[in-house]
């Protein structure tokens, strides 16, 4: 079941092509020997960012090296969101703030609300490969000829909240170069508009999208990018967006170990979470109570949880709040999902879980290299026990070999 589809595999690979012993990496990346002797034939599953981190750095490769790019299977849910992408990538390298690559456009506010209705969309990729590459394409004429210096504005911020889509849908497809390409476009239009909310904004698309490897930049940028915007806060919005840096200073510090730091700064965002509605289907980046508690959880895998203390933090999500909210609660789901595979005595409950996180969101989960990872490690116990059957199934759907 192991082959050079896991993260294992290539470690070993990798590893050995760098002519590094197990115990030469193993010190280079802090972690043990036993522990990348076990990830290389398959017995310990490497999802944990930190490690992903550490292991990419030691070795001087990326992290797509390493957890390996965009993956296809003969699966049309899986596979449909990849064609998206060469359109994604047209108008994100094609357009500029001086010519854009269409001279036609529909007014500016029909752009304004197709945007609202992708980024509230249930199924976001389906709607990307839809509508945002004409989007991104019709926004840019609107900038390049505004009307005047308000529609100027409306139409760069629109454009960053595209470049949003773009980022995570080319993110959660592993398309991580376009993903930064979109967040820095985001952050020239910031540049541009000089207000604190978009560069907030901004920042936090750049930070999602920093390689693991810089990771303590990425914990400094994340902390700065909160603290200038700090003294700015002024309405929802700007409580939204702060809350969003905020968690991505929280999740930056986990992954360099300071899991003190971390939890002060997930406090800050609860704190925010409460000044405004519980309602993460309609606030900028799901940025909520109920999605600092998504976080709590994500963070607390992250950190090596599992058991009964994650299935206690899984409890206090009120899972009706995120429903609107498909990718956020699949990715909950498969969180909790990923963090009890850990345990042998928990393998069908991580099942049921990960199970739940695909109907959920099919397209994402199936996409998901952290996802794939938990199910080759519990497909390989599976066949050394009876039953399995829904976990062959996943499999299957993901292309992984079973």
């Amino acid at each position: 079941m192991h082959d050079e589809n896991t993260i294992g595999a290539r470690l070993r690979v990798l590893r050995r092509w760098r002519g590094m012993t197990l115990a030469q990496l193993a010190d280079q990346a802090g972690l043990t020997p036993s522990f990348l002797s076990m990830a290389e034939r398959g017995q310990r599953a490497i999802d944990r960012r930190s490690h992903i981190s550490a292991l990419a750095a030691a070795l001087r490769v990326s992290e797509t090296d390493l957890v390996g790019g965009p993956h296809l299977t003969s699966d049309p849910v899986q596979a449909a969101p990849h064609s998206t992408i060469p359109d994604i990538r047209a108008a994100l390298l094609g357009n500029t703030l001086t010519s854009p690559v269409t001279d036609r456009a529909r007014p500016l506010q029909d752009l304004v609300a197709e945007m609202d209705r992708i980024d509230h969309s249930e199924f976001k990729h389906t709607e990307v490969g839809r509508s945002l590459p004409a989007l991104i394409d019709e926004l840019h004429v609107h900038a390049c000829a505004p009307a005047d210096e308000a529609a100027y504005r409306l139409a760069l911020q629109t454009l960053i909240e595209a470049f949003q889509t773009a980022t995570f849908t080319a993110k959660d497809l592993g398309y991580g170069d376009l993903a930064h390409i979109a967040a820095m476009r985001a952050g020239e239009l910031a540049g541009i508009l000089d207000d604190p909310i978009s560069t907030g904004k901004a920042a936090s698309l750049r930070i999602h999208t920093m390689p693991t490897s810089t990771r303590d930049v990425t914990l400094a940028v994340a902390e700065r990018a909160a603290d200038d915007l700090e003294s700015h806060v002024e309405d929802s919005t700007g409580i939204q967006v702060l809350g969003m840096l905020t968690l991505a200073a929280a999740l930056s510090a986990t992954v360099v170990f300071r899991y003190d730091l971390a939890e002060d700064w997930l406090d800050r965002a609860g704190e925010l979470a409460r000044r405004i509605p519980d309602t993460p289907t309609e606030n900028w980046g799901a940025f909520s109570a109920s999605n600092v508690g998504v976080w709590r959880v994500a963070l607390a895998v992250e950190r090596g949880e599992t058991g009964g203390r994650l299935l206690e933090l899984a409890r206090d999500i009120d899972e009706q709040r995120l429903a609107g909210r498909r990718g956020r609660h699949a990715a909950f789901l498969a969180d909790v999902g990923r963090g009890l595979a850990r345990e042998p005595r928990m393998k069908d409950e991580a099942v049921r879980w990960l199970h739940r996180a695909e109907k959920v969101a099919p397209h994402k989960i199936r996409n998901s290299a952290a996802v794939r990872e938990s199910v080759n490690f519990l497909l390989s116990r599976a066949t050394r026990t009876a039953g399995g059957q829904e976990l062959r199934a996943m499999a299957a759907r993901m292309g992984v070999p079973h």
